[in-house]
């Protein structure tokens, strides 16, 4: 696949998707924030012995699992699940990050905030079902024969600044 192969596949994408998918970043930030809920009721019912807790555990689950069905209507294989983690992932690197920030270790919290956005694409590549992995090495510039990462490719394809 060439690079105008690839500029056709992601406008066809942007018409059937609508130009538009902030609305779905907000929705994925949503999920990360909805796990971290879950793992934050899991880990103070267990420090606190008060097992209520489970039971928002339970709720975030449940609503969790709602909106996520949202992003992955289609599953292959354990897509739903390695989207789930992929969120999770996501979201701990960036706690990661803004804590190193907090230590004034700048460079560790760059680190995590790069690692955070590279597996946070992975999601949509998974997400918008953009291409296989092996296809990943195929797509080149016409002119300058460079291999295309997932987060070249996402990059282009979401941005949440357009309105």
């Amino acid at each position: 696949m060439n690079i105008n192969e690839l500029s056709e596949k992601i406008k066809d994408l942007r018409q059937k998707k609508g130009a538009d998918l902030s609305m779905e970043e907000d929705l994925s930030i949503a999920i990360m924030n909805l796990i971290s809920l879950e793992e934050h009721f899991f880990f103070t019912a267990e420090k606190t012995s008060n097992k209520e807790y489970l039971k928002y555990l339970e709720q975030s689950r449940e609503l969790r699992k709602k909106l996520l069905a949202k992003m992955m209507p289609k599953n292959e294989g354990e897509s739903w699940c390695i989207s789930k983690h992929l969120l999770a992932a996501t979201m701990r690197l960036m706690e990661v990050g803004t804590k190193y920030q907090s230590l004034k270790d700048l460079k560790k919290a760059e680190e995590a905030f790069d690692d955070a956005y590279k597996i946070y694409n992975m999601f949509w590549a998974i997400r918008l079902d953009l291409l296989k992995m092996e296809d990943l090495k195929e797509i080149k510039e016409t002119d300058e024969e460079k291999e295309w990462s997932v987060e070249d490719i996402v990059d282009k394809l979401v941005d949440c600044c357009r309105e």
